[in-house]
């Protein structure tokens, strides 16, 4: 049996088709830190839906203690932006599934729209399912993965439908949170500098415009890969001003 489990905050926007989604599974466990729109009215309605409320931790530990509150062992770890496709469920409930695993699946990320296969955003596949008996997410503040350790990756073909940004004040809203995660994160542990920052910025934008041919995906392609420059040199001078802190 697998539990599902996903972190919301002011998540009613794709909430409903998300856990329509997953009528599959007997439990979906949120953990909400904190919502103040309609998400904790709206999973209510659902049956399978189990929901626990406290503080957000950064995300790798908040996933941990999410996956440590559900009752079962297998942990399907998802998004609230996140849809698990008809295909995925399927795949996932006709696979016989090894604790000595951990199961991968691609991702479709989507902008504006559209289905981005450009800027590192295709296939962009994802640890999600794992045993949690053997393996957890890394404590990262931002950019949490499951860890591998020495466990085999068996990769499933379905995709996860992933409503990555809808409008740029997303961009602007998740480039200030992660830069500040960034910044906590590395604080002491990591030097920066101006100069860092404008090259870490240009980088990022020469790496997903150019030699992750995101001039192919035109208007979306140059947004997203602007806000990959931004979010670099941001999480740099923020990282900056942190140091100087401590």
């Amino acid at each position: 049996m697998i539990s599902v489990t996903i972190l919301t905050k002011n998540s009613e926007k794709y909430l409903n088709e998300v856990l329509s989604a997953l009528s599959l599974f007997d439990e979906v466990l949120i953990f909400d830190n904190g919502s103040t729109d309609g998400t904790l009215a709206l999973a209510e309605k659902f049956s399978n839906v189990v929901i626990h409320q406290g503080i957000f931790q950064g995300f790798g530990p908040t996933h941990n203690l999410a996956s440590s509150l559900a009752k079962h062992d297998w942990i399907l770890s998802i998004d609230s932006d996140e849809v698990v496709t008809p295909e995925l469920a399927e795949e996932i409930k006709h696979t016989t599934l090894s604790a000595a695993c951990v199961y991968t699946f691609p991702r479709h990320n989507y902008f504006n729209g559209k289905f981005i296969k450009w800027c590192g955003w295709y296939p962009d596949r994802q640890v999600r399912l794992y045993n949690r008996t053997q393996t957890a997410f890394c404590d990262a503040q931002v950019h949490e993965a499951v860890q591998i350790r020495n466990l085999t990756k068996i990769q499933l073909k379905s995709p996860l439908k992933h409503y990555s940004y809808e409008s740029i004040t997303d961009f602007l809203t998740k480039m200030q949170a992660y830069s500040e995660l960034f910044a906590i994160q590395n604080q002491g542990k990591k030097s920066s500098s101006i100069c860092k920052a404008i090259s870490h910025g240009f980088f990022a934008f020469f790496k997903s415009y150019i030699l992750k041919r995101g001039f192919m995906g035109g208007y979306e392609g140059f947004v997203i890969s602007t806000y990959n420059a931004n979010t670099a040199f941001y999480k740099y001078l923020k990282l900056r001003e942190a140091n100087k802190i401590h």
